[in-house]
């Protein structure tokens, strides 16, 4: 091992690096992006508190209790598996024809199949309106994207605290718009009693709400967003380069004989977007394997949650009925994005994203041992104060969990080779997500289900989101402690 030479110019303390000050975020783009990112987690979570009872009504359990849980389970993997065969190419082609057109595109998705949503009376249409949100969604990665495109290295952790503002409060309506709203006639019979529509579509009220916000989100980013490629192009030239480089004979590799124009070109070609085999290397491997393993437990037990909170006591869950469970994740949605914004930043600059992600990832598993306590005491001590202490405690160790979010993000920006393939970064990262997000809510609920069927295999969903969380640890370990640099 090499040692420094030292001799008596040598300072004896080593100069201090001086903190570099935070760019202040450009707040008028940047709310923007927060107000459209709301739509999605709007449009997702406001189904949560009505789904399994909407399950019943459409009658394809045939009043069987236990399979409630498959189907809701399926409902949502829907969303996940269609979004998978399509989000990489949304975010490929808005490195090239720009963020905007691709938004507009996902808004008008999201509006018009939750429209068709509340109009559905079978599950054909339940599965037709959800495999039509993910198909024309790619938001996610393309937002995320616009999010390092208009801030730099001194202030991305603090719009990455700002990023669960739009989750959280889409956490926080949407399951307050979904309990309140769902069967309106009933629930408000003053009201929409006389409403022979709400009463022959009672679902339709929880759901035109976020289809709405998502057509006035369409507005908004029509008039006021800004895009952030510089060099886009329309569909058309990008089909018709495409098309050129197809018909046109591979280039051997650059010889010394060539041009220093044909060599400034290539340097040129550095800034745009690469493809998709150059992309394929292990930071970006290892960015994206974790953020799937991040979202693949966390969309597991996110369908499981409610369920459980709706199954009845005595087959494993706790009884609630749907307006306290929006309640319950309402409060959730709530302490989630205010942790978020006036501690993230400051912790991130304190101990780095890899220990955050780290003691973050750590809190999954007894996140899961809290369900199988709560049904446990609810029986034997009733919904007194212990009870309801226990599942502030789980949603405490949820908020936790989710910082994990905001670094990930961070660790993925980082990852991308150049700045122009920023956008297929996300979509790759994304597609793995949406892969186990497709996996995830199916398979959890499933197991769940069968937990409450067999009593011999009561604790099978809990091993299986334990199972989860382990996996998820494991992979964390691949992170480095500092961020790549490009």
């Amino acid at each position: 091992m090499s040692q420094q030479e030292v001799d008596e110019e040598t300072p004896l303390l080593r100069p201090v690096k001086q903190k570099q000050p935070r760019t202040p975020l450009p707040w008028r783009q940047f709310s923007i992006i927060l107000f459209l990112q709301l739509a999605e987690p709007l449009t997702s979570q406001v189904i949560s508190p009505f789904a399994p009872q909407l399950i019943r009504d459409i009658g394809i359990t045939n009043g069987d209790e236990t399979r409630v849980g498959y189907y809701v389970g399926l409902m949502h993997s829907l969303f996940f598996a269609t979004q998978a065969l399509t989000v990489l190419h949304w975010s490929r082609i808005s490195d090239h024809i720009g963020r905007k057109p691709v938004i507009l595109t996902g808004l008008f998705g999201l509006s018009i199949s939750m429209y068709c949503f509340g109009l559905s009376r079978t599950f054909t249409g339940l599965v037709l309106s959800r495999a039509l949100n993910g198909a024309l969604n790619g938001n996610i990665g393309v937002i995320k994207s616009m999010m390092v495109e208009i801030t730099d290295s001194t202030n991305l952790a603090q719009a990455y605290a700002y990023m669960p503002i739009a989750w959280s409060s889409g956490g926080t309506l949407g399951p307050l718009i979904g309990g309140s709203l769902s069967r309106p006639a009933d629930r408000f019979p003053n009201l929409f009693g006389h409403s022979q529509f709400l009463k022959t579509y009672p679902y339709f009220l929880p759901c035109a709400v976020p289809a709405t916000f998502s057509a006035l989100a369409w507005i908004v980013t029509f008039f006021f967003l800004r895009e952030t490629v510089p060099t886009s192009v329309t569909i058309g030239h990008l089909i018709k380069g495409k098309l050129r480089e197809n018909s046109n004979p591979i280039k051997g590799p650059v010889t010394p004989t060539e041009s220093a124009d044909t060599v400034q070109r290539a340097t040129v070609d550095d800034s745009k977007p690469l493809p998709l085999r150059s992309l394929l290397i292990p930071r970006v491997i290892i960015a994206a394997g974790n953020y799937a393993a991040l979202s693949f437990f966390d969309i597991a037990f996110r369908a499981v949650q409610p369920l459980f909170f709706a199954t009845p006591l005595e087959l494993g869950g706790l009884g609630l009925d749907p307006p306290r469970i929006g309640n319950i994740l309402a409060f959730y949605g709530i302490i989630n994005g205010l942790f978020q914004i006036f501690f993230f930043a400051n912790l991130h600059d304190r101990f780095g994203s890899k220990i955050i992600y780290s003691a973050s990832m750590a809190t999954a598993v007894p996140m899961v041992i809290t369900l199988p306590i709560l049904n446990a005491v609810a029986r034997t001590q009733g919904f007194g104060l212990m009870v309801w202490s226990i599942v502030g405690l789980q949603l405490s160790l949820s908020v936790m969990f989710n910082l994990a979010y905001s670094c990930v993000f961070i660790y993925i920006a980082a990852a991308s080779p150049n700045q122009a393939s920023l956008g297929a970064t996300n979509g790759m990262a994304q597609l793995g997500v949406s892969i186990v997000r497709a996996i995830g809510p199916a398979s959890a609920t499933s197991a769940f289900s069968l937990s409450i069927k067999n009593p011999h295999h009561a604790w099978m969903v809990y091993y299986y989101l334990i199972a989860l969380a382990c996996m998820g640890i494991c992979v964390s370990l691949l992170l480095p402690r500092r961020l790549w640099k490009n």
